[in-house]
């Protein structure tokens, strides 16, 4: 595992040749089940577990692969519902090393190979994979899925991806495969540029929706579809974007055959650590969220709007890397109080000092670590706080909470 994290290091490398032949090397597995892609710049991964839930209540054995982890490595792949245990992720790491180290293969392509292997050797009959970056040059963009899901698109990855909207999109739609079903939440202004790829494309905006808040236990959701008929489902995801990606997931599983039963059943049963997720902590409750660039920021601060949220403490800490004046923006309108800190096993995390001119006219504490955050944040006796920003810091604040341990590895990716 310490080989697999040094390659962190070595950055992101977007390409399918090295993942395809690291795949051929393996034998293929990921043409051993049937897979299905969900990218989009936020709410890829709510989407893709409300997806894999509902396809688990059908009755089906469902591989779930997503990234970044939270607090242990092994969450990236699960099965059933539950992440596999991390000694069977370390005896197939064994296997794929020296293929990966033949091909050169890069930290996230060498992880979805991995996801792929897992998969197939504990028989899943699907697997719904998150995409990593973009789209098209993603490394889980090397298998053949049978659907394709893009949530949205908003600037995040620019250096990568390209500096506007359609640049952005057009990387996403890599995804879409000519001929098979797709589903997408993008804008309409951008339809367009996925339409290109030739899928059965149906958007969500297209199609009646209905979202009724039920605060703090989610929503109830009504999506008309295309012959006239509906489904009504209730979603433990909060905020209206919340609602927005369980109905996308509804719509791709009723593309795919599922009965509205096992939608119902699987989209009230979705758990989705680490987004919006409320626990108790110093006798009252503290929300998680990993909003890490100015759309998911602002959907996060609609959301508590929504719960009747007007003013909360904000612990808050990111990568270097991201449009951090553009978070903060969302975020001051929210902000009682500030406390800035940063995710110790990351190295790309902003200096949290550096941080503080970002929030004019509010009260600022700077914390060197999520632990002294959380004593800072304790102090305060809020009946209500939010912990927001980079997903590496939620993953170093979460053990924190629950009184569990983390896994002490640098996080690159």
């Amino acid at each position: 595992m310490d080989w697999l994290f040094a390659r962190q290091r070595f950055g992101i490398h977007p390409g399918l040749g090295r993942v395809q032949a690291l795949l051929g090397r393996l034998g293929d597995p990921q043409d051993r089940f049937q897979s299905f892609l969900v990218g989009g710049t936020n709410g890829k991964g709510s989407t893709a577990a409300t997806l894999a839930a509902i396809l688990q209540a059908e009755g089906r054995r469902v591989g779930l692969f997503t990234s970044p982890h939270l607090t242990h490595f092994a969450e990236r792949f699960q099965v059933a519902g539950e992440s596999l245990k991390t000694a069977e992720v370390e005896a197939a790491l064994q296997q794929v090393r020296p293929h990966a180290e033949e091909v050169g293969a890069s930290f996230f392509e060498i992880v979805t190979a991995l996801g792929c292997l897992l998969f197939a050797r504990v028989g899943v009959d699907v697997a719904v994979m998150e995409v990593g970056l973009g789209g098209r040059l993603d490394a889980t963009n090397a298998l053949s899925p049978a659907l394709s899901v893009i949530t949205n698109v908003a600037l995040d990855h620019t250096e990568i991806l390209g500096e506007t909207h359609e640049a952005i999109a057009a990387e996403k739609a890599g995804i879409l495969r000519a001929g098979r079903p797709a589903v997408t939440g993008v804008n309409p202004d951008l339809r367009g540029i996925l339409d290109q790829e030739g899928a059965d494309l149906w958007a969500l905006d297209d199609l009646p929706l209905e979202v009724r808040s039920l605060g703090w236990e989610g929503a109830e959701v009504t999506l008309g579809l295309p012959d006239g008929a509906s489904l009504s489902f209730r979603t433990p995801l909060l905020g209206a974007h919340g609602a927005r990606n369980a109905a996308l997931a509804a719509l791709a599983a009723h593309r795919l055959g599922v009965s509205p039963e096992a939608i119902r059943a699987g989209a009230a049963g979705t758990v989705w650590p680490g987004r919006l997720e409320v626990l108790p902590f110093a006798g009252g409750r503290v929300l998680l969220d990993g909003a890490h660039n100015p759309d998911g920021a602002a959907a996060l601060v609609a959301a508590l709007r929504e719960l009747g949220v007007e003013r909360l403490p904000v612990v808050f800490g990111a990568a270097g890397d991201k449009d951090l004046s553009g978070v903060a923006a969302a975020l001051v309108p929210l902000a009682e109080c500030v406390i800035l800190t940063r995710a110790v096993l990351s190295p790309r995390a902003a200096d949290p000092q550096a941080l503080a001119p970002l929030f004019p006219d509010v009260p600022v504490t700077v914390a060197p670590s999520p632990a002294e955050a959380l004593d800072v944040l304790r102090a305060l006796k809020a009946p209500l706080a939010l912990v927001c920003g980079s997903l590496y810091l939620i993953g170093e604040v979460r053990p924190l909470l629950l009184g569990g341990a983390s896994e002490r590895r640098e996080r690159w990716q």
